[in-house]
């Protein structure tokens, strides 16, 4: 039996037609999702493993999708780490930041088996349950984008706490960053030996750093949890959200393909880092332009590829709950039916 689709296409291999899944695609554009919502917080559904695969499941009841995405989020280890994480209508919230060598000796580095394991245990129900041919994608949140919510008590707009810990603690940035890489590395592990035959390590803010702290204090730390998973042989993605500015450093990482957002031509990264496949990287803000004009923009991201092997489609960044689900449909559809020009 041959590997899945979206499999070989990360492999550089040929494959019939380019594979399609989207980031955030068991979201809150569905209605069946909001439903489940309605009756479970958001940690619940990420700890509870029926609830999990049961969203997980949600779009591909719908949509052709060639892959299925965990739904977790990058923050489970890290609460199991010692933090404690809230998750409301503004999104996740730490109540006591990391600012101090004290806080950063206090985290652990998790056994997932011991710490976390519905996640595993989600897995292996998803890997029952899946249609044929559809493969289970797992993922983590790189260390440095982990440290960003760490320090900063959740989201940013100018991650002004994290650069002042990079700048006042060095030393205990440089441990709280260890820490991470070692847990991110054991979960991801952990996803794999479960079933998951691809994962993908958001570095989601690693782009706020300039080129020369890019290769201090987020390039390492990545590296060393592709590293650790080399062994296992599975495709490994890294997307980083602004990846122009360090593309080439990106693509040392040890990652087998980047995912890129829609301020790149994928052309461009073809050139950049040509060793490398390519996930990506349609504007998520078409999904909400008229029907003529997404399939339009969804053949100008095929056709930017330019025939290459080693392409996954997907979106730039994740899908916006108030995007139409026909929108979504018009999407696969799309590229379902594109043939790629030798």
């Amino acid at each position: 039996m041959s590997d899945p689709l979206i499999v070989r296409a990360l492999r550089g291999e040929p494959v019939e037609r380019t594979p399609i899944w989207m980031m955030r695609q068991a979201g809150r554009y569905l209605p069946e999702y909001r439903e489940v919502r309605s009756r479970h917080s958001f940690l619940e559904v990420c700890k509870r493993p029926e609830l999990a695969a049961e969203v997980t499941l949600q779009p591909l009841r719908r949509f052709a999708f060639d892959a299925a995405i965990l739904f977790s989020d990058i923050l489970i280890p890290v609460e199991a780490m010692g933090a404690p994480v809230e998750f409301g209508d503004g999104g996740p919230h730490f109540r006591s930041p990391i600012r101090s060598r004290e806080q950063v000796n206090a985290l652990r580095v998790p056994e997932p088996a011991e710490s976390m394991p519905f996640v595993a245990e989600a897995v292996r129900t998803l890997v029952r349950e899946l249609p044929a041919g559809i493969p289970l994608l797992g993922f983590a949140g790189a260390p440095f984008t982990l440290l960003t919510y760490l320090v900063e008590g959740g989201g940013s707009k100018d991650f002004a706490e994290t650069k002042r810990f990079l700048t006042h603690e060095p030393e205990a940035a440089t441990t709280l960053l260890d820490k991470l890489a070692r847990t991110v590395a054991k979960s991801l592990e952990a996803q794999i030996r479960a079933g998951c035959c691809a994962v993908q390590l958001f570095d989601t803010w690693a782009s706020v750093l300039s080129p020369a702290d890019y290769e201090r204090y987020a390039l390492p730390y990545a590296r060393a949890v592709f590293t650790h998973l080399a062994a296992l042989r599975v495709p490994r993605l890294y997307y980083v959200n602004g990846i122009a500015g360090i593309l080439e450093r990106a693509a040392e990482t040890g990652a087998d393909a980047l995912s890129v957002d829609w301020r790149i031509g994928l052309a461009d990264v073809r050139a950049r880092a040509p060793r490398l496949a390519v996930q990506g990287n349609l504007d998520p803000h078409w999904l909400l332009a008229p029907e003529p004009v997404l399939r339009e923009r969804v053949r100008d991201v095929l056709h930017s590829n330019g025939g290459r092997l080693g392409h996954v489609f997907n979106l730039g960044h994740g899908i916006f709950p108030s995007a139409p689900v026909e929108a979504v449909q018009w999407m696969v559809d799309e590229v379902r039916r594109f043939e790629p020009r030798r």
